[in-house]
Parts: C-alpha cells; sequence; structure tokens
C-alpha cells in the first residue's frame, strides 16, 4: 500500500500527491512514470514522475480528475492509500555534463513532468530556458519549482492574462530569433502541443526530444497498446520510450490512438 503524505489542490481538477514509495524514490530518473491502480477494480494509470525525494523515500505525482480512475483517485485523502503503484518504468532522460542550452516546454499540466528534467539538465551544468504555458493564469502550475529548475523561465498564456500573450511556440520563435544557439528542445505536454512544437524545430534542425503517454496497460510492452511510429518503426513508449525524437513521430496516428476509447471513457465517467 501506497500511503498519500500530501495532498494540495493546484488548479482546478488538478491535483498533487507526495506519496510514500521508497524503493520508487530510490531508483526514479528524470523522464520515467509510474503506473497505479486506485484499487481492485480499478484501471492502471500511467503518469510521469513529477519529483522524488530520495532522502524521504517520496514520489510526486501531478494529475488531472478527468476521467473515471483520475477521479477515482482525486478523492483520496491524506492519509489513504494507493492499492497498486509499479515504477519506475520507462528509460530515462538522456542527460550529459555541458551539453549547452536546453530548453524545457511544458504546456499546461506538462509543466510537472518536465520539471525533473530540467532541474537534471542544470545540475549537469547546463544553462536551462524553461518555457511553461497555460491557457490562463490560474491555471498555470509549477512556477515557483520551475524557477528553482532553469536559468532563465519563460510564460505563456493563451489569453495574455500572465507572461507573453501567445503558445509555447511563440516564446520558443522569440528565442530562437535573439540567435540563441539550442543544443535541445524537451517538450512534454499535449499531443498537439509538442506537434507545434515540433514543427517550429525543423527547419532549423534543432534535435528535438517529447514524451508520450499514450494508452498503456501492462507498461512492459507486453500489450503493445502504448505503439506509437517513429520513423519507419513501430515503438512501445512504455520500454522504448517515453521520450522520443519529436521530428520522427507520427501525432496523427498518435492523435487517432488515443480516441479509440473515448465513448467507453464518457460511459465510464456517467
Amino acid at each position: 500500500m501506497f500511503k498519500i503524505l500530501k495532498k494540495k489542490v493546484l488548479s482546478p481538477d488538478v491535483f498533487h500527491f507526495d506519496i510514500e514509495a521508497p524503493r520508487i524514490a530510490k531508483k526514479a530518473e528524470p523522464g520515467q512514470f509510474i503506473i497505479l491502480r486506485v484499487d481492485e477494480d480499478g484501471e492502471r494509470v500511467p503518469l510521469t514522475i513529477a519529483d522524488f525525494d530520495r532522502e524521504k523515500g517520496t514520489i510526486t505525482l501531478i494529475f488531472q480528475a478527468i476521467g473515471a480512475s483520475t477521479r477515482l483517485l482525486a478523492a483520496l485523502n491524506e492519509g489513504d492509500s494507493i492499492l497498486d503503484l509499479v515504477g519506475p518504468l520507462g528509460k530515462k532522460t538522456h542527460i550529459e555534463p555541458d551539453m549547452g542550452t536546453i530548453v524545457c516546454i511544458g504546456g499546461g499540466n506538462g509543466a510537472a513532468p518536465v520539471h525533473p528534467i530540467a532541474r537534471g539538465m542544470k545540475e549537469a551544468g547546463n544553462h536551462v530556458i524553461s518555457i511553461m504555458g497555460a491557457k490562463t493564469k490560474d491555471i498555470l502550475i509549477f512556477e515557483d519549482e520551475m524557477n528553482a529548475a532553469s536559468d532563465e523561465v519563460i510564460v505563456t498564456t493563451d489569453d495574455g492574462s500572465y507572461g507573453i500573450k501567445g503558445f509555447v511556440t511563440t516564446a520558443l520563435q522569440q528565442i530562437i530569433d535573439r540567435g540563441t544557439e539550442i543544443a535541445e528542445v524537451i517538450a512534454i505536454g499535449p499531443v498537439v502541443m509538442m506537434r507545434s512544437v515540433a514543427e517550429a524545430t525543423r527547419s532549423y534542425n534543432i534535435p528535438t526530444v517529447v514524451s508520450l503517454n499514450p494508452i498503456m496497460v501492462d507498461g512492459t510492452g507486453m500489450c503493445g497498446g502504448c505503439r506509437v511510429q517513429v520513423g519507419d518503426d513501430t515503438k512501445f513508449a512504455c520500454v522504448d520510450g517515453p521520450e522520443f525524437d519529436a521530428h520522427k513521430v507520427d501525432f496523427n496516428g498518435l492523435m487517432a490512438r488515443q480516441r479509440m476509447y473515448k465513448e467507453q471513457e464518457k460511459d465510464a465517467v456517467e
């Protein structure tokens, strides 16, 4: 059983959980994820690890209560426990010392999973510029954490209520236009956003990585539910990823697969 030590509401329907999981915290690395089940009848939900504390033996999960399972998870409180939690899963982010300037982009709730990556890149001696995007200021999350993990943070909002008015690609283009030599872009967020980032960097030949969170079942490469086309190869996000070369990902196919169970998801919520 994995006890919830801290619960915090970050914005409407977005929750922060600190969970007691010492074995996972000991092994977790930036970019990896876990899969959980709330109870014996629950589905398996993959969530990227937003933070980990090896000394305290805790991991941090950020999630939006949007479907039946995440709403069930959100109903838990401090002191309650999650039945199953397995991880860390997936490959860790490739981080090397002195790579150069790394641009970490978190769209919406993607700011949480990109946080340990930005921190790891900075600790390795890289110059980290982070871009955080949200529809409005009210739903922006993890700003303090990203400020601590980055050398520079740029915030964009769709409505201009905070930071730059526009999208994360608006800020990315400004960084490119000012002549910054970018070693790599790492983007996490909605699939549409990640696709836009990939297109924004393609003509400049800037290496770009995206973290994918497609439908998963077992998380060990057995079921094939999380398969995604990357160039000429079919990859499993759970074991080959979750990070892939953004310029090779078939985003149209990925989005089609994400929509496969919309009716069942709707029925489960109702």
